[in-house]
């Protein structure tokens, strides 16, 4: 089995070696006929594929759409063709151990442009590393593809602007990867606040888990199996060393989520999530903070991961709640207003089995100043949010039966926009005046410069 392996590997790798040398992407397609399909003929189902194949897709995106049997995962996607066909394996095993048939109608590529050349595909997965989530995000909405991605919606503010107008100008249905809004406890801790069961909310409080030093400078060569140009995007070109992009061999968590080239860390890791859920309380989700400072920070240095350590920044909003978030406070969110508290978090839930929590840090789902809160019962005629039982699905059915999905695309560029104005903060280490109609920094010119970065072609997003 050993020297199977090796020697599939050294056929992929020797493989995409020649194909980038001749700029042709690789592109595996399978023929199947109708019969494999049952009931859920090709016009019958949503064709969907799968942009990115790592650690986060494996666990969480792909089994999350394969579960629905109106759905199809017809092509993967990767810039490592060893994923890619890792990737086809994981697909084709789940099929045909579902319908107890031999299964091998995956295909394979390893541009996302070629990708979404191709007319039989109606939807994609975005699973890649942040800083080419608006990227290819932007590229699918053009091509008229509906969207599943994975948060941030954005590596800076000016790309997710760019993202949110695209996509609401193509029409397609968009998800973010906040799954937290399909979790039941999330809804309703959120729905308890906005209906006044604690009273005036004065203070929101975000704990965030925190990311360690660490990582191996020392340059490496580019791995055959490795369209590292195409990895880079429209970040600078830096050498290669493994810890700056993801593992060889497995799906460990990977380095690139501790590099601030590629991304803001935790901040944005989850602070996408619980800021988000946060604002769904405040009935902030489509605004932002007018003022941002940060108390304390602390840059990771000595090793090649750079992202924020310890930290604590805090934030006002125009109606007047103040949020602070730190590693310091327990993970999840807690809503203090002037007749008690509501503390929400993931519990004992993972998305994957590296997520950076152990068993014993975790919280409880739910708490409250008084145990009565979290039996109230939400009215008929008060605030509701529209259910979603599962995140995927939710994305599926808005697809199928052309509504709206739970977490739509502003909503998404908002959450992730008030992480980005708290890593500014973090950067200049003063108070910040932010403008969230005119998404800008009110008189200062150096935070403004923040809003973007370079784009290094030709990886560049267009508006």
């Amino acid at each position: 089995m050993k020297k199977k392996n090796i020697g599939r590997r050294k056929f992929l790798a020797d493989s995409v070696k020649a194909a980038l040398g001749t700029g042709i992407a690789l592109n595996f397609p399978a023929i199947v006929p109708a019969s494999v399909f049952g009931k859920y003929a090709p016009s019958n189902r949503i064709n969907v594929a799968a942009i990115g194949t790592g650690r986060i897709s494996r666990g969480h995106d792909m089994p999350g759409v394969w579960q629905y049997d109106y759905a199809q995962l017809m092509a993967v996607c990767d810039v490592d063709p060893i994923r890619v066909e890792e990737g086809k394996i994981l697909v084709n095993d789940f099929y045909s151990k579902r319908d107890g048939k031999p299964f091998d109608g995956v295909k394979l590529y390893t541009d996302y442009r070629e990708l979404l050349l191709n007319k039989d595909i109606d939807a994609v997965l975005i699973s890649t590393p942040d800083h080419s989530h608006a990227m290819i995000g932007v590229a699918a909405a053009r091509a008229g593809k509906h969207i599943y991605m994975q948060k941030p919606a954005s590596l800076t503010i000016a790309e997710g602007r760019v993202i949110s107008d695209v996509v609401q100008k193509s029409g397609i249905k968009f998800q973010i990867g906040s799954q937290q809004r399909s979790s039941e406890q999330f809804r309703y801790a959120a729905e308890l606040v906005r209906n006044g069961r604690i009273g005036e909310l004065k203070t929101v409080y975000v704990g965030l888990p925190g990311d360690p030093p660490g990582g191996n400078k020392q340059e490496m060569p580019v791995p055959n199996n490795l369209n590292y140009d195409m990895w880079l995007a429209s970040t600078p070109e830096v050498y290669y060393t493994v810890d700056r992009v993801h593992p060889q061999a497995g799906y460990d968590r990977p380095g690139w989520l501790r590099c601030e080239q590629f991304g803001a860390g935790m901040i944005t890791g989850w602070g996408s999530h619980h800021i988000d859920s946060a604002h769904w309380g405040m009935g902030m989700e489509r605004s932002g903070p007018v003022e941002v400072w940060c108390d304390k920070v602390e840059f990771n240095t000595g090793g090649l991961w750079d992202v924020h350590g310890i930290f604590k920044t805090g934030a006002r909003y125009a109606n007047g709640v103040t949020m602070i978030v730190s590693n310091e406070f327990p993970n999840g969110i807690r809503f203090e207003g002037t007749n008690g508290w509501i503390f929400v978090s993931r519990g004992d839930y993972q998305a994957t089995a590296s997520d950076p929590s152990k068993p014993g840090e975790r919280a409880k789902k739910l708490d409250a100043s008084d145990p009565k809160l979290l039996t109230s019962v939400i009215g008929e005629n008060e605030f509701h949010f529209t259910v979603s039982k599962e995140h995927h699905g939710n994305w599926l059915e808005a697809i199928r039966d052309n509504k709206n999905t739970i977490a739509p695309v502003e909503e998404a560029h908002r959450s992730c926009s008030a992480c980005l104005v708290h890593h500014i903060a973090m950067k200049l280490k003063r108070k910040l005046y932010w403008d969230p109609v005119k998404e800008q920094f009110k008189n200062d010119s150096k935070a403004n410069g923040m809003l973007s970065r370079l784009q290094r072609s030709p990886y560049i997003i267009s508006t």
